[in-house]
């Protein structure tokens, strides 16, 4: 390995070359679909991502004459510790050649920097965190992921794996095709008892009252989550962050609330899965990709159901078979054909019967590794 040196990636510059080199990687790949430039800049911008005012990053790259063959993000996760009570480093952004001398020594790096910090455990990928890109894909390598999912060759399960690194939980992605769902008269049905015994309400999203109603989605998102394993807690900073990402891409027509006797009880968001245009794009939005994603946005066939749930009090009712059904049926009516519930816990069976009732087919699986430091 001493041919192998390891550089860090601070500057701008060094930054881009960090996320340049999935190019190398992905070559000749038809289901990869290349991130966008501007928006992975901005989740490792230590300024802009609010995710850094309490988070810590050094990302560090694998150079072999002259050539980057590697790379590695070594994560502090404070929110992280503090809301579990643990002492968890995280490693992310992984990309790597197939050679596991060039994955040993990216891991060790990693390693050392969290252990330098009193951390007793790595864990990961996380990209940055468990409310982003989280994961390693462990099948299904021949279909592009959808959006803000990840993707990875299927040789870095063994380069993680002979490394030493173990399953630490699954993450189960679940495809439901529409018209088998609105046509099962039981499960419509059944949706509408729910409907009528719980008396509970579901509306759009308003987008002239944005503002208020992000305050309802941060009320239930942190409250719903709060008990699952590897949850963080998003800070309001962070929160307004990813609405204002996500906020030109969303159809409020399949983002929804619940409420009960006027209050608000559950929250879902389904985003339009725009990977399908962005992987035409070459991770460039400018200048003449925005132009293609106006333009076939409505060809977009997919829905991806990134949150969706109630909160404590309400839980253990089928209220979450309500959501699944009302996004399918107001989705039918926007000319969507599909959608994946993803992530969903391998454990977590309430939301996982869930899936399965609205006929959801269990396609991909993602895994989080871990090691002792």
């Amino acid at each position: 390995m001493s041919d192998i040196k390891i550089l860090k990636a601070e500057s701008k510059s060094e930054i881009k070359t960090f996320l340049k080199m999935a190019f190398d990687i992905y070559k000749g790949n038809d289901a990869w679909v290349p991130p966008l430039y501007m928006d992975k800049m901005h989740v490792l911008d230590k300024v802009k991502n609010p995710f850094f005012q309490h988070a810590e990053m050094q990302l560090f790259m694998a150079q072999r004459d002259g050539k980057i063959v590697g790379r590695i993000a070594a994560i502090s996760n404070e929110l992280h510790n503090k809301t579990h009570n643990d002492t968890v480093g995280f490693f992310g952004f992984f990309e790597c050649i197939n050679d596991q001398s060039v994955a040993n020594i990216l891991l060790d790096t990693a390693k050392d920097w969290l252990k330098k910090r009193g951390f007793t455990e790595m864990r990961g990928p996380a990209n940055p965190s468990s409310n982003d890109e989280y994961g390693l894909l462990i099948d299904s390598f021949d279909c592009s992921p959808v959006i803000s999912m990840p993707f990875n060759p299927p040789y870095y399960i063994d380069l993680l794996e002979k490394y030493g690194l173990i399953k630490a939980k699954d993450l189960y992605a679940y495809i439901i095709r529409n018209e088998i769902l609105v046509k099962q008269e039981k499960l419509v049905r059944g949706a509408e008892i729910v409907r009528k015994r719980s008396g509970v309400t579901i509306r759009p999203l308003n987008l002239k009252n944005f503002n208020d109603e992000l305050q309802l989605v941060k009320y239930v998102y942190n409250k719903a989550w709060e008990k699952n394993w590897g949850f963080v807690p998003l800070t309001n900073e962070e929160m307004d962050d990813l609405a204002a990402n996500f906020k030109p891409i969303i159809n409020p027509n399949v983002v929804l609330f619940m409420e009960k006797d006027g209050e608000t009880i559950g929250f879902a968001l389904a985003v339009p899965d725009y990977n399908q245009i962005f992987k035409k794009m070459n991770g460039k939005l400018f200048p003449f990709g925005f132009i293609k994603l106006l333009s076939q946005k409505k060809k977009v066939n997919l829905l991806r159901i990134i949150i969706l749930g109630v909160i404590p009090e309400y839980q253990k009712r089928g209220l979450d078979s309500l959501f699944y059904y009302e996004i399918a049926k107001r989705a039918k009516d926007e000319g969507i054909t599909l959608g994946e519930a993803s992530w969903i816990l391998e454990d977590n069976i309430m939301m996982n019967k869930g899936a399965e009732m609205m006929g959801g087919e269990l396609y991909r699986k993602y895994r989080i590794y871990e090691v002792k430091i």
